[in-house]
């Protein structure tokens, strides 16, 4: 039995009840909320170690949750899967790139959902000692392990998902990924990739880095690589 505490934010009470009751009978501790303001409110009160989070709500939309919790400090770690309506690859899009971890989409089976999580809840286990090492590189500083990245001694705020696919990079230096094994490294094996959500993290991350942002290179045809 697993204990690990679950918020799940659904307002369908047939399909809240459906996760709630297949959660329950893995071990997790459930909460349930039926609208974003409440989310946001059992998100910050009972710090859950993983939300599931519908994205049509009533009042504040999945997504507007999804990027207030990002932006709270008491919650940015937070690993998000979002339940998504099939076919809304935007929604999916503008998720991953908020900083949700996963996503589901509607009809689901539950069993794919328990999988989905228990691979997310794996991934927020401390990393090896290795992985969890201070890059330094060009003028790049990385810190897996406050989750901070400097650049010239500036902060620069990034969401989860770019913090990994930031350190997958400068971690192998000159080698170039494909977007399946970036993919792969951030999310997991079996992870749903598409060339649009791995670009939209690389494009945000060369934003954020400014003019350090020159150093991940695409590698047409292939993927994209940090220069050394």
């Amino acid at each position: 039995m697993s204990g690990e505490r679950i918020l799940v934010v659904e307002d369908e009470e047939e399909i809240q009840e459906l996760v709630r009751y297949n959660l329950a009978k893995q071990g997790y501790s459930v909460s349930c909320a039926r609208s974003g303001e409440e989310a946001l409110r059992k998100a910050r009160f009972d710090s859950p170690d993983l939300v599931v989070l519908d994205l049509m709500l009533p009042g504040l939309d999945g997504l507007k949750v999804c990027a207030i919790l990002k932006q709270d400090s008491t919650t940015q770690d937070t690993p998000i899967v979002m339940l998504t309506a099939k076919g809304e690859e935007s929604d999916i899009v503008r998720g991953l790139e908020l900083g949700a971890d996963d996503y589901i989409t509607k009809p689901f089976s539950p069993r794919v959902l328990i999988a989905r999580i228990r691979a997310v809840l794996r991934r927020r286990v401390a990393e090896p000692a290795g992985e969890m090492a201070v890059i330094r590189i060009h003028e790049l500083v990385i810190h897996p392990g406050r989750h901070e990245v400097l650049v010239d001694g500036e902060s620069v705020e990034l969401t989860s998902t770019e913090f990994r696919v930031l350190h997958v990079l400068a971690r192998r230096p000159s080698w170039v990924l494909t977007r399946v094994q970036i993919s792969e490294a951030v999310h997991g094996m079996d992870y749903p990739v598409t060339d649009r959500s791995v670009d939209v993290q690389i494009v945000a991350l060369r934003k954020k880095l400014g003019e350090a942002g020159r150093y991940i290179e695409t590698v047409r045809g292939v993927g994209y690589k940090f220069k050394e």
